[in-house]
């Protein structure tokens, strides 16, 4: 259809704070609330936190900048940003928004699964410190047909209701809360954490590096950790750049955003290692960190159910920061392109993402011997694709369009708001994003297909 959008009424950001705070919500997630704390704890702690940092420089840096600057000279969504520039590249942003829209009906069964253990800390479930009996807790929960249903619904209604207000009455609004509170109980849980008798041995684990623990593998860790923390090559940061005003300073946002997004995801390893440290448990546990090793951390906890309660609160807020980013990516598509009011469009993708996600959920339990691809379940078939593929490639395409297609003569004068804003790094970031990036991205890309 048509493109009847007009850029003069397309809303925006009402600050510069409130754009870096939900934009830095895009980023923070439960890649860094979950993620981060186990794949640091898989690749040596501070050697792989010291790589992380140094790529997320390098690399994360250039792909949020190219983002950011091909959604603000548009004003509009992922798959229409490409369009409007070049009418044969549409289907690339397109790739994006079909990444928003898998990874969103699968993360919102993920965050009904975060609402449903507040309720566990709260009400006292956490009892008892067996692996085993909180293993098969969870196992009994996630596998029910019925009721992780419940808590997706709870979830997408949640995102729902903020994405609905638009960009400076909802997203922004909300970020603005969300954040800080976020921010608040993280310092609050890491205090905890660090106090415990023993919890300097997970401080020494994750900050001081073990330079000998700096593999190839280690790299290339860090190197996917960066590229799916910070949501890039899915459309999110083109869409949130279509809302910057003309005189935003696009370099500095592009520096801020993560920095504040690695600030929280050692926060998060700050709260969690050294607690699985101070009870003996193994820090590369996977994924069952999240869910059965830490439980059974705050059943030895002095008021561990009430830290329960707050930890999973502040991960259900790291989560409605990133999945308002991802129903956004969509809504600003249909929005664009279809000329729909943002209430229709809001409501009806919300209600189809959340019947996509019955299949995730389900694929769990009483469809767990249905495997549609590489022998995974549904929910991690879905995460496959979207994380593996459409990610890696839509990123990659993106250094291709900036750096040989647009042009980096054309992308650098609108960083730089025609001239008027200083960019000392002009010419590094143009050679990241023409040549370091798209191969970095290449290599985690081949990595991922084959793993």
């Amino acid at each position: 259809m048509a493109n009847l959008n007009n850029n003069t009424e397309r809303d925006q950001w009402g600050s510069k704070v409130g754009f870096i705070l939900a934009a830095a919500g895009s980023a923070v997630g439960l890649g860094n609330l979950w993620r981060f704390p186990v794949t640091a704890g898989q690749n040596g702690g501070g050697a792989f936190v010291l790589v992380y940092f140094a790529i997320l420089i390098l690399v994360g840096f250039t792909l949020m900048m190219a983002e950011l600057v091909l959604g603000r000279h548009t004003q509009l969504n992922a798959l229409g940003a490409y369009k409007k520039i070049r009418n044969n590249w549409a289907w690339v942003g397109g790739l994006g928004v079909l990444a928003g829209f898998l990874i969103l009906s699968f993360y919102s069964v993920i965050g009904g699964w975060v609402i449903n253990y507040m309720f566990k800390a709260i009400t006292g479930a956490f009892t008892t410190s067996d692996p085993e009996f909180l293993g098969g807790m969870f196992g009994a929960f996630i596998s029910n047909p019925v009721e992780p249903l419940f808590y997706h619904a709870i979830f997408m209604i949640l995102t729902l209701g903020i994405v609905i207000g638009g960009v400076k009455g909802g997203i922004e609004k909300y970020a603005k809360i969300l954040m800080p509170a976020l921010f608040v109980m993280m310092v609050l849980t890491m205090l905890r954490s660090v106090t415990l008798p023993g919890a300097m041995e997970g401080i020494k684990f994750l900050l001081v590096p073990d330079f000998s623990m700096i593999t190839g593998a280690v790299l290339l860790s860090a190197l996917g950790q960066v590229f799916f923390s910070l949501s890039l090559g899915m459309g999110a940061m083109i869409t949130y750049g279509s809302y910057l005003s003309k005189d935003a300073n696009i370099p500095q946002s592009s520096f801020i955003i993560p920095l504040v997004d690695t600030g929280i995801a050692l926060l998060a390893g700050l709260a969690i290692l050294p607690a699985v440290f101070s009870f003996g448990f193994d820090p590369a546990e996977g994924p069952g960190l999240l869910f059965v090793t830490l439980p059974a951390v705050f059943s030895q906890m002095p008021l561990g159910g009430l830290f329960g309660f707050v930890f999973f609160l502040l991960v259900l807020f790291a989560a409605l920061t990133s999945s308002i980013s991802l129903l956004e990516v969509c809504v600003a598509y249909v929005v664009d392109e279809w000329n729909m009011t943002r209430k229709k469009a809001t409501i009806g993708l919300a209600a189809v993402i959340f019947l996509l996600g019955i299949p995730s959920s389900l694929g769990i339990g009483v469809w767990s011997h249905i495997s549609p691809f590489r022998g995974l379940d549904i929910l991690d078939s879905v995460d496959f694709i979207a994380s593996n593929v459409l990610m890696p490639v839509g990123g990659f395409l993106l250094c291709i369009f900036i750096g040989w297609v647009w042009g980096l003569e054309n992308a650098i004068k609108e960083a730089t708001n025609e001239g008027t804003i200083p960019f000392k790094l002009a010419g590094f970031w143009s050679f990241m994003i023409k040549w370091v990036a798209p191969i970095a991205i290449a290599v985690v890309f081949v990595q991922g297909i084959l793993s």
